[in-house]
């Protein structure tokens, strides 16, 4: 397939591939993946060496986030770029999940460090509490003259208030040991709760750190890909609005959006416009169908022919009531979900020629004729957009 990048392909290497091969085959088998790292490196470095070489050189990869941040040859067709973005964003979306993740974790872990600290203050006024009885028996003693009922144990002499004396004495040796292991256990306990409250905030610090530089990379590699795709689509002939960008249903990372809205209720912003003026699909349909337009234009020199593209609910209604029997019922149709098609030019008579090419070569941008319409009711123009076997290609 011809590059649809400017300067892209002289950064092609080797041979140019068939638009057959390049239609089916992924971006993975055709570039040798390197870290975005390599694409950062200024020149001189060992990591510049190394990407010019194509020798592979992988980021720091912080533990819980995607090993996403690759370097790819930038794609040179419609439908590499729409992989691209597709995968772009799914990698955006994993490193956005593995922060949040993390930050729940961090948060989680926060938590408990700050039971543990309340439980520690806890245990510090029990203890102060333990310790008080003790310091005011310590302080009894030394008020007590000549040494209170010891006096008669140091001279000599024994009776029961020196032996009572001696066994209070020997009882708060014993609380003040206690109360001394008490101490340095909770001393310890003090310690390790603050280095681990240290060691999270670090961590956090870092992780987010590690993560945010990998999401704004994942981000600008996002952004760089969509202006690619919109200068693509310029160049097929797709209209632009007033600030030169193609409908916001044209970016594939929107696709999912047009979901929110029910059959033939799609705002003209979910849109994306074909080079077949007035035509609209769904932002994946209508790049596999400008894709499938491109080739269609080697085969037979002319664009496809297109009758009937995205419509509305108020538009499903009139067919409906027109054509009796050749039109499903408002609401029902894909028509009204943007993923189907009328085609004229001769597409619509069966075992034409372009019949043919279409049935031939539509699966392979994910475009097929539905079983029914062979049959009943029979309508070799009807084609539509199958979003599973479009995300296999």
């Amino acid at each position: 397939m011809t590059s649809l990048i400017p300067g892209a392909a002289e950064a092609r290497s080797g041979p140019p591939a068939s638009a057959q091969e390049q239609s089916r085959s992924p971006i993975s088998a055709q570039n040798q993946p390197r870290s975005l790292v390599s694409a950062q490196a200024q020149p001189g470095s060992p990591a510049y060496a190394q990407a010019q070489s194509g020798s592979s050189v992988s980021a720091p990869a912080q533990a819980g986030f995607p090993a996403s941040a690759e370097l790819r040859r930038d794609p040179t067709s419609l439908l590499e770029l729409r992989r691209e973005a597709e995968k772009a964003t799914k990698e955006l979306e994993d490193a956005t999940k593995a922060l949040r993740d993390r930050q729940a974790k961090i948060r989680a872990s926060e938590k408990e460090l700050s039971n543990k600290l309340r439980e520690l203050q806890a245990a510090d006024r029990a203890f102060a509490q333990m310790r008080q009885p003790l310091s005011d028996i310590v302080g009894l003693l030394y008020q007590q003259p000549t040494g209170g009922d010891l006096a008669g144990f140091l001279s000599g002499e024994t009776n029961d208030a020196t032996l009572q004396a001696m066994a209070d004495v020997t009882q708060i040796v014993a609380e003040r040991d206690l109360i001394l292991a008490e101490s340095s256990r909770l001393q310890a306990e003090r310690e390790k709760l603050a280095a681990q409250a240290q060691e999270l905030r670090a961590d956090r610090l870092l992780s987010e750190a590690q993560a945010n530089a990998e999401i704004e990379a994942l981000r600008a590699r996002s952004g760089k890909i969509v202006k690619s795709l919109t200068q693509a689509l310029v160049k097929l002939g797709v209209k632009v609005d007033k600030s030169g960008q193609p409908a916001q249903g044209c970016n594939p990372v929107q696709v999912g959006m047009s979901d929110q809205f029910s059959n033939g209720l799609i705002p003209k912003a979910y849109l994306c416009p074909l080079p077949q003026p007035g035509s609209e699909l769904r932002g994946d349909a209508a790049l596999a169908f400008i894709s499938m337009n491109e080739a269609y234009k080697k085969q037979f020199g002319k664009p496809m022919c297109v009758t009937d593209s995205y419509r509305s609910l108020a538009e499903q209604q009139s067919v409906y009531y027109r054509r009796p029997g050749f039109a499903a019922v408002p609401g029902r149709s894909n028509h009204g979900l943007g993923l189907a098609v009328d085609l004229c030019g001769g597409v619509q008579q069966f075992r034409s020629p372009q019949f043919n090419w279409v049935e031939a070569n539509s699966k392979k941008y994910g475009w097929f004729h539905p079983k029914w319409a062979y049959v009943s009711p029979f309508e070799p123009w009807h084609w539509e957009y199958d979003p599973k076997l479009g995300s296999l290609l």
